[in-house]
């Protein structure tokens, strides 16, 4: 048994709450895919959409922008042998400032949790983990 297997197959979780190397070792164990992308450094949406872009691997004709992530979310397919097919995506530093706000931030989030209701119709784990930089560290000095 893995911590995956005591947290809801759909989930939308703080990585503070976990350690991510278990996270990754249990993920491995249990052949769940990884998509990961850190945003350390980024400030804007574009920023997030290619950090994105990069981390997770998307397909050149990803239009950067939310309904083009929704479709190479929901485009993806779990590995053909996993022992619990799923994914774990680790959304490490979203930023949080003014070139990319809460709005912006939980609008981004949303696809995720509509791409999880997407998995759970086909009965498929997606459990995303996530963490928002520190909104004081990107103000700028008084």
């Amino acid at each position: 048994m893995t911590a995956l297997s005591n947290m809801p197959a759909q989930a939308m979780l703080p990585l503070a709450a976990y350690d991510l190397d278990e996270l990754l070792r249990n993920a491995k164990r249990s052949s769940q895919t990884v998509l990961r992308a850190d945003f350390d450094g980024v400030e804007d949406k574009a920023g997030v959409m290619s950090r994105l872009a990069e981390g997770f691997v998307l397909p050149g004709h990803f239009g950067g922008n939310l309904d083009a992530l929704y479709d190479c979310m929901t485009d993806l397919k779990p590995a053909a042998d996993a022992d619990q097919p799923g994914f774990v995506v680790v959304l490490q530093r979203l930023p949080a400032g003014p070139h990319f706000d809460r709005d912006q931030r939980d609008a981004l989030l949303d696809v995720f949790r509509d791409a999880a209701d997407f998995f759970f119709d086909k009965g498929i784990a997606f459990r995303v983990f996530y963490s928002v930089a520190n909104a004081r560290a990107s103000l700028p000095a008084a």
